[in-house]
């Protein structure tokens, strides 16, 4: 009772420490809480003081937005032009208070700066001279400081005010920033001009300690303070709430905690409740007997019940205070629980089931008892089995159809668990998903029960010829003995059999899940250590030199450009096809046939072929064989050029690619086509640790500017923020502990108090002449027929539980993955431990029983 208290507790305080450090860990990824865009003829400062009335700030900084026309520069004997345009003006604090919004790559931190993507479409570098094309005013020419990336373009020029899906989706391509003493010099003429191209932000951080732990109380709260600053400013200002936009979508993976504790924590309690059950049905012969003779000296059934549930109470009590002390140590050394309070509601539900689960285990026997059997047949060792009810409505069999019906429903509908619909705020579950694995599992427990009844009723005399090679020619007799205990023998094999199949299913999902992890870290790292270069320095002119690092098994360049498919500016990658799958891991799964050798082998046929994302040939309507003309930057004379390429396949993902927008293709044909064979990026497969070689790899880097070293390691910390990633491995880690807690209670615990309350049964037999041998085949053959027979079945029924958990819960894994993963060596402990636990209890019962006992025999 104390292992059931302490999970269901243990298992609330993981929901409830998931959603605390999910929302941590996803507030700390907001670069800007607030943008707050000021209408035109609004006062700045009264904007600002309404902001420091709404909420409680940390950092506030006014930014400047002005429009441009273009840009232009001169270097060496070419000239570049862009397109529109942005330059934004900053404070000198700015990049203090929102040190994620800007990353130096080149020269000074400060004067004006030139994003990356935008140096590279001129050509230019610190020190040069950039022309800005206002808008209703002359051009006007600015010396470049430095060289910066933006990792949060898409917020920070993202359209405030504009109604959902009407806003543009990508942010300019080129970007100037500046001073703001200097930007106001340069825009006031075209703010006069023309004030629609000329905007001011206020950026906001707010006091993240205030909020709520739980996502979704976080979400209404920032909204709310959000809704006050707009009461208060009265039109003057419109809001970009980018920390609500956040919360909003973990809300998703807080629900993903309740559905993970309904997959994985709901069958474990349910386990729990069952064992516990069964412990206290062990002793329930005796137990009438006990009660029947209380009556028979008068007592009545107040009296009765009275002595029950002071056992219960104390039973429940105990259970209770080592359950929740269990669970609050596991809460805050496992998961890491801020403070014990937050879990305060799971740990009292978790009471409140302990003391109920005790009184019905034995409060509701004791009643039964009392007033449906009489005293004499209370007495006797044994009642007559009538089949159960379920047997006979067959619903084993119907939960299992009912579970295969829905399971094929779920899979054929490429059901996802927890939807956010776009353009609806609310995110949520749909349960009806939880119907195939509970059928499957209760169907399976059932069933195991029916199968068992079955050999030991009907099948009694070829259950006799099975063991007559273990038992000689007692086998007639042991068959007749097991049969004779063929109620509770099928419970017992059953609850083995619920237990493999929980312990079996949970390890093969987490193997499976920590698997797909690494495959996902490999993916967006895109190797186990990768070095990322620009246009103007790639980190191909190192490739000799990466690959003489010690440890390094492979080194293969890419190409990383940008390439505009119509208006749309994408990720281009430019790889040798035969070789890329030397450095990374290329899985069947990163694209729309299934197969990955195939899939490369016909790129590399094929010169000027490419792969297409999902995304792009659904917007485009693409199909195979389609001519599909990308505009690529050339090396000549850096302009944007119609290139002709052969869509010949669909990948849905691809190393270091975004989930999005992004095309593949060989990087011979890009060179040939563009003037460059420059590559930007160098994956590397290392055969120690990647951490080891990190080093060493950044030591080589620093001899070019802009150069950017990750590690497999590194990237897997990043992406495991997300809820189910943080905790999955503890919780998982407590079920299978659980798991082998629960083997171990089956088939030592249950089979050590079943074989001493028939313990008067052996001794008769001792008694009456039986060798120890003798003995022992009773005992061994019932011991092996549950230990054996339900390891066997619960292990195939977790196979079968592992792959719908899998299927259904689909959305869990990035990407989905080929094949199950299977913890051999878990499951192997696991059959040990209930082979050494159920030889104990064999042996004990064989050692207790192998001398006439006068007590025994008197049945005390």
């Amino acid at each position: 009772m104390a292992l059931t208290v302490g999970l269901l507790g243990a298992l609330g305080a993981f929901i409830v420490a998931s959603s605390e450090s999910m929302e941590r860990r996803a507030v700390a990824g907001v670069p800007v809480d607030w943008q707050v865009l000021i209408a035109p003829g609004a006062d700045v400062s009264a904007v600002t003081k309404a902001v420091g009335e709404a909420a409680t700030t940390t950092a506030l900084a006014p930014v400047g937005y002005a429009d441009s026309a273009g840009f232009a520069a001169t270097t060496g004997d070419t000239s570049q032009t862009t397109g529109p345009g942005k330059v934004l003006g900053l404070e000198a604090g700015y990049r203090n208070h929102f040190p994620d919004q800007i990353r130096s790559i080149l020269g000074s931190a400060d004067g004006v700066l030139i994003a990356s993507q935008t140096a590279a479409n001129l050509h230019v570098a610190p020190g040069d001279t950039v022309t800005i094309d206002r808008i209703g005013a002359a051009p006007v020419d600015v010396t470049i400081a430095g060289v910066v990336a933006l990792p949060n373009a898409d917020s920070m020029f993202q359209a405030i005010g504009l109604a959902k899906g009407i806003a543009p989706q990508a942010p300019p391509d080129n970007v100037l920033l500046m001073p703001m003493a200097e930007w106001q010099a340069i825009f006031d003429p075209q703010k006069a001009a023309r004030p629609d191209t000329v905007k001011t932000e206020i950026h906001v951080q707010l006091a993240r300690n205030a909020l709520p732990p739980d996502p979704s109380a976080a979400f209404i709260q920032a909204q709310r303070m959000a809704n006050n600053l707009e009461a208060r400013v009265a039109g003057s200002a419109v809001i970009a709430n980018n920390l609500a936009a956040r919360l909003d979508g973990v809300r998703a993976d807080a629900l993903y905690a309740r559905v993970l504790f309904l997959f994985l924590g709901v069958p474990g309690i349910v386990l729990a409740l069952l064992v516990t059950f069964a412990v206290a049905a062990s002793g329930s012969d005796r137990r009438r007997r006990e009660q029947a003779l209380l009556r028979i000296r008068g007592a009545s059934l107040l009296q009765v019940l009275g002595l029950a549930g002071t056992e219960a109470a104390a039973i429940g009590l105990l259970a209770i205070v080592l359950g929740l002390a269990l669970a609050g140590t596991t809460a805050i050394a496992w998961w890491h629980l801020a403070s014990l309070g937050l879990a305060i509601p799971w740990f009292a539900l978790a009471a409140g089931v302990g003391f109920v689960l005790a009184m019905a285990a034995f409060l509701v026997p004791a009643w039964r008892d009392a007033k449906l059997l009489t005293v004499s047949a209370a007495r006797l060792d044994a009642n007559q089995q009538c089949i159960p009810l379920w047997q006979r409505l067959y619903l084993d069999l119907a939960f299992i159809i009912l579970g295969a019906i829905a399971f094929w429903s779920t899979a054929k509908s490429g059901y996802e668990i927890v939807l956010a619909p776009e353009g609806v705020a609310q995110t949520s579950v749909h349960y009806e998903a939880f119907l195939a694995p509970l059928c499957l599992w209760l169907g399976l427990g059932l069933l195991s029960v029916r199968l068992y009844s079955l050999m030991l009723g009907p099948g009694r005399r070829a259950l006799a010829v099975a063991i007559a090679s273990l038992s000689f020619d007692l086998s007639p007799l042991v068959a007749a003995s097991l049969s004779r205990q063929r109620v509770r023998i099928a419970r017992g094999s059953a609850l083995v059999a619920l237990a493999f199949a929980f312990a079996t299913a949970t390890a093969i999902f987490n193997t499976t899940y920590n698997a797909q992890s690494h495959v996902d870290a490999e993916l967006t790292n895109g190797a186990d250590v990768t070095v990322t270069g620009t246009s103007a320095h790639p980190a191909g002119a190192l490739l000799k030199d990466l690959q003489a690092i010690p440890g390094v098994v492979a080194a293969e360049p890419m190409m990383h450009r940008f390439a505009y498919v119509g208006s749309d500016l994408q990720d281009l990658f430019g790889i040798n096809p035969a070789h890329i799958g030397k450095a990374t891991t290329i899985s069947n799964a990163y694209f729309a046939g299934g197969n990955a050798a195939k899939t490369l082998a016909l790129l590399a046929e094929t010169p000027d072929g490419v792969l297409v994302s999902q995304e792009t040939v659904n917007d485009f309507q693409l199909q195979p064989g389609d001519r599909l003309n990308l505009r690529l930057q050339s090396a000549a004379d850096h302009q944007y050029h119609v290139v002709p390429f052969l869509f010949i396949g669909v990948a849905r993902e691809f190393p270091t690619a975004p989930k999005d927008s992004f095309l593949v293709a060989n990087a011979n044909y890009i060179a040939e086509k563009t003037g460059s064979n420059a590559a930007e990026v160098v994956l590397m497969r290392t055969s120690a640790n990647a951490e080891s070689v990190a080093p060493a790899a950044r030591q080589t880097a620093a001899s070019l500017p802009g150069m950017k070293v990750t590690t497999l390691g590194e990237t897997q910390a990043i992406i495991s923020s997300s809820l189910t990633a943080i905790n999955l491995e503890g919780l998982t880690t407590l079920e299978l502990g659980f798991s082998v807690l629960m083997i171990v209670g089956v088939t030592g615990l249950i089979m050590a108090l079943g074989l001493a309350e028939r313990r008067r049964n052996f001794t008769i037999l001792t008694a009456l002449g039986a060798r120890p041998g003798q003995l022992g085949v009773f005992l061994w053959s019932e011991g092996l027929l549950v230990v054996i027979g339900g390891a066997i079945f619960g292990i195939v029924a977790g196979f079968g539980l592992a792959e719908a958990l899998v299927m259904i819960l689909t959305g869990v894994f990035d990407p989905p993955p080929e094949a199950l993963s299977i913890p051999w060596s878990y499951l192997a402990l696991a059959v040990a431990t209930a082979l050494a636990c159920g030889a104990a209890a064999i042996g004990g019962a064989q050692a207790l029983s192998s001398k006439p006992d006068l007590e025994a025999l008197r049945g005390g």
